[in-house]
């Protein structure tokens, strides 16, 4: 007893106490001409909030030592380049980052006189919706679990759903409207157990470890981001340390990792790490229906051969399994209605890309080389019984060979960029299922190969006028592919798109975007085949397409405090509409387990999302406050050229996520989050009730003749989270507590539909045995769900 009485004094001191140590962070780093790479000797560097800093060398190298543990901004300025602010950094006694910082030239030399710094700095490509979301806001954002597809959720214009997924929802627009890029190279899969032809999942992929900034787009992308509609992430990674190896092992709420970083001899440095999920042990505790298991891998090596040239190797890769708790004794109607209908599931996917950067006087050239695949497996039994044929066994291989040159340059101070890129893809499907339709059952079976190529040209001009207070941005871009007649000719893709930006005062701006964008239909679309093995939409296929319109007023209060105000309009034409069920694939790809877009379908669809949203930021050393509001409206036709709410028209959305550092160490925060009730489609009890019909399917049907006609309550949830950090000498240590859903809201969804069991166990049955007698059970979801985490740095 005596001896854990010293344990609990230990901890108790631990917890409460301030470990003192000397500051003794330091960190090293690069000052580079942002267009032609040259290192800027002189340049000087000053610790944002202090009088520490230093002077770059002559290869532009520099270090500061000396530092208090924890986030640090960087300001930099030089002779003839406009002043810049850094990403967070986080220091402490232990590791020793390394960071590359590029400056822009100014057109006036004699900028740098007045120092004049914007923390809420956007791309010129992009000066309108458009978001830098930093490591820091990462690390600390409640109920997030440090996964940034739901970081994105306190953005504006980003919805959720109360499902715990990582779908990314914007504008109104569905989850497959979406690109992903990883350091120039693309990453199809953004999370675990991922809906194919979407790009949800319940876990992010990403390891938060290697993320500097993130850039998120919901409208407006550059001309160089292609084929999305709603949204691009572009996710930027850390360097690895110069100087020594440095290891971080991470406990979380669903998974534990350890992540490396360092150097490579003395022009490479690497990070890499490997991530373990134990949530099949937790699920099997508490008696759920359904165990995951997964774990992935990520990887950066760069090299920089000398000033003019440079390598960087990208990797990613994920492994999911899903099985079903079928151990579980007198099973509940909820557990009965889920074992009964969610299918197994093991899902594989890499991303592998090569990136070469050569750099001359005025700009430099980008090649990308890439691949990237996907295996996804879905089967099931009847009833999970073995010995009965399979219901659904679906197997799916997504291959994609990636080429993308870019050239950007300078001249005359207009920044130009111009790319083009070649793809081959290689897409296969082997799927056997039974189909009720048309009071019958149908053994639907089909094996299709699809090899398809790629390509597209664009480019984009910037300039600033006025004395530089209009800021232009020109950009075009066309894409085809060789898949029919339509989709080959590259002017039936034609992009064009136009951003600017007027000052109206130094702190005051009015800012506009319109465009046409693209994207290719999915290839569960461009693959699907009948039992005849012909390609069912090979003369109906399009490109899915989108004209948008913003409209914003942005004014900055001081350099912590911004206030925006931006009115959107998408308009949808040539969308995929489901023959079968009349209704548009933009509804579809939120659902776990489920493939999207595989259907015969015509793209004569329309659609059309619009709305408002206001965003306030303070950003302020140790205090910080992300406020938005959206009103939005999204619909999409059905076969009868109706307009439809779809499955994302939430309406309003209302996120208030906020942070305070506090004395020795502390951080606390909160995230509250509203999101109107979504619509959602009867069931069709008729057809469910027949045995046939439910036993293809092993769920209820949807009655697509009242297609979203019924709508959720409003779901509103608040997350807090305690952060503590101690400092020692040689490791770090970081603890945290996430308190997801902290005042308990109950949701109610969709009812469960289950059949009634005779007192023997076995199912009730009607009508001479062809129909099962079904009951309703009330869906209510939503718990306090607590997580401790901790990270070691070392």
């Amino acid at each position: 007893m005596k001896n854990y009485k010293y344990l609990f004094f230990i901890l108790t001191l631990l917890l409460f106490s301030r470990i003192a140590f000397a500051q003794d962070g330091h960190l090293k780093g690069q000052i580079h001409d942002a267009i032609n790479n040259e290192p800027l000797p002189f340049a000087n560097v000053l610790v944002v909030g202090t009088d520490i800093g230093a002077i770059s060398d002559l290869d532009g190298n520099f270090k500061i030592t000396g530092l208090a543990p924890g986030y640090i901004k960087l300001q930099v300025s030089f002779v003839g380049y406009q002043t810049r602010l850094s990403e967070d950094i986080f220091i402490s006694n232990s590791n020793s980052p390394f960071i590359e910082i590029y400056l822009e030239p100014s057109q006036n030399d004699l900028d740098e006189v007045v120092v004049k710094v914007d923390p809420f700095q956007k791309k010129e490509e992009a000066p309108i919706s458009m978001q830098s979301i930093t490591t820091r806001e990462i690390e600390s954002n409640p109920g997030s679990n440090r996964d940034i597809s739901r970081v994105i959720q306190s953005f504006p214009g980003v919805g959720s759903t109360p499902a715990f997924r990582n779908d990314v929802i914007i504008r109104g627009g569905g989850p497959s409207e979406n690109r992903f890029f990883l350091d120039d190279v693309e990453i199809p899969v953004l999370n675990h157990f991922s809906t194919q032809g979407a790009s949800g999942g319940p876990v992010g992929i990403i390891n938060a470890d290697f993320i500097r900034n993130v850039d998120f787009y919901s409208a407006a992308f550059p001309s160089s981001k292609y084929n999305a509609l709603s949204g691009v992430l572009d996710f930027h990674q850390i360097e690895g340390s110069k100087d020594k190896t440095n290891l971080q092992a991470t406990l979380g709420a669903s998974e534990a990792a350890l992540t490396l970083d360092g150097p490579l001899g003395d022009k490479t440095s690497y990070i890499f790490s490997i991530r373990q999920s134990y949530l099949q042990f937790l699920f099997s505790a508490i008696g759920l229906p359904f165990l995951p298991t997964f774990s992935d891998y990520q990887l950066k090596v760069k090299t920089n051969l000398d000033t003019k040239n440079q390598f960087t190797l990208i990797s990613i890769g994920s492994l999911d399994h899903l099985t079903l708790n079928t151990g579980i004794e007198n099973p509940t109607p909820e557990q009965d209605y889920i074992l009964s209908q969610i299918p197994i599931n093991n899902q594989w996917s890499y991303t592998i890309g090569l990136v070469y950067k050569h750099f001359f006087d005025k700009g430099h050239h980008t090649f990308v080389l890439s691949r990237n695949m996907l295996n996804n497996e879905f089967y099931k039994y009847p009833d999970n019984n073995e010995n009965l044929s399979k219901s659904f066994d679906y197997n799916s291989r997504e291959a994609e060979n990636k080429f993308r040159y870019e050239l950007d340059i300078k001249k005359n101070d207009i920044k130009y960029n111009f790319t083009a890129n070649l793809e081959y893809a290689k897409y296969t499907n082997e799927t056997a299922q039974q189909v009720y339709a048309n009071d019958s059952l149908i053994n639907f079976n089909y094996s299709t190969e699809l090899s398809l190529f790629k390509y597209g040209i664009s480019g984009q001009a910037t300039k600033r006028f006025f004395d530089r207070r209009l800021l232009l941005s020109l950009g075009i871009r066309f894409d085809a592919n060789n898949y029919n007649e339509h989709t080959t000719n590259l002017l039936n893709q034609f992009s064009p798109r136009l951003s600017s930006s007027y000052s109206l005062t130094d702190k005051t701006f009015l800012n506009a975007g319109l465009g046409r964008y693209f994207q290719q239909a999915a290839y569960t679309t461009l693959g699907y085949r009948n039992n005849f093995g012909d390609l069912v939409n090979l003369n109906d296929v399009r490109f899915i397409g989108l004209n948008q319109y913003n409209l914003g007023l942005e004014h900055r209060f001081s350099d912590q405090v911004l206030l925006s105000v931006e009115g959107f309009y998408k308009a949808y034409f040539q969308y995929p509409i489901d023959l079968l069920s009349g209704a548009s694939l933009a509804n579809q790809g939120a659902a776990y387990s489920s493939v999207a877009g595989a259907a015969p379908v015509t793209f004569t669809g329309k659609g059309k999302a619009y709305g408002f949203e206001i965003l306030n930021r303070w950003n302020y050393e140790t205090f910080s406050i992300l406020a938005s509001y959206t009103y939005v409206q999204s619909l999409f036709t059905d076969l009868s050229d109706n307009y439809i709410p779809s499955s994302w028209d939430s309406k309003h959305l209302l996120t208030i996520t906020g942070s305070k550092e506090l004395k020795k160490d502390w951080r606390i925060g909160f995230k509250w989050r509203y999101v109107g009730g979504l619509p959602y489609t009867p069931y069709d009890l008729a057809t469910s009730a027949k045995i046939q019909a439910w036993d293809a399917i092993g769920q209820p049907y949807l009655d697509y003749t009242r297609l979203n006609s019924e709508r959720f309550a409003a779901f509103h949830q608040l997350d807090l989270r305690i952060d503590k950090n101690f400092f020692f000498k040689k490791w770090t240590l970081m603890l945290y507590l996430d308190i997801q859903n902290a005042y308990n809201f109950q949701n109610k969804g969709q009812d469960f539909i289950v059949r009634a069991k005779n007192n023997d166990g076995s199912y009730a049955t009607t009508n001479n045995n062809t129909e099962y007698i079904l009951e309703s059970v009330e869906n209510w979801s939503g718990t306090v769900l607590p997580t401790i985490g901790l990270m070691i740095k070392l």
